[in-house]
């Protein structure tokens, strides 16, 4: 239940700064500040997820820490560049309201 109100607050928290990254962009939609945020948040809990359990993995099999790792780096660099695609998205203008 902690877990849920603390992703709450955070969601509440890029809500409330949203309004000022977008009156210093110009132009950045709600939308897209708001995506971007949740982008953002989803894009970090995805690569804690993948460290803590790669780590555990090493932790109860230290003779395969060298394939889990290759595989968490892998792995990381692919959630990355989502996360950076998805940002590109976010940042464009919607054509349908332009």
């Amino acid at each position: 239940m902690r877990k849920v109100g603390g992703i709450i607050a955070v969601a509440f928290a890029v809500m409330l700064l949203a309004g000022p990254v977008m009156a210093a962009d110009g132009g950045t939609s709600f939308s897209g500040a708001f995506g971007a945020g949740l982008v953002t948040i989803g894009g970090a809990y995805g690569i804690g997820r993948l460290a803590g359990s790669a780590l555990e993995g090493m932790a109860r099999q230290p003779e395969v820490a060298g394939n889990i790792q290759t595989a968490m780096i892998i792995a990381a660099a692919l959630i990355e560049g989502f996360t950076f695609y998805a940002l590109y998205i976010c940042s464009q203008q919607n054509p349908w309201t332009a």
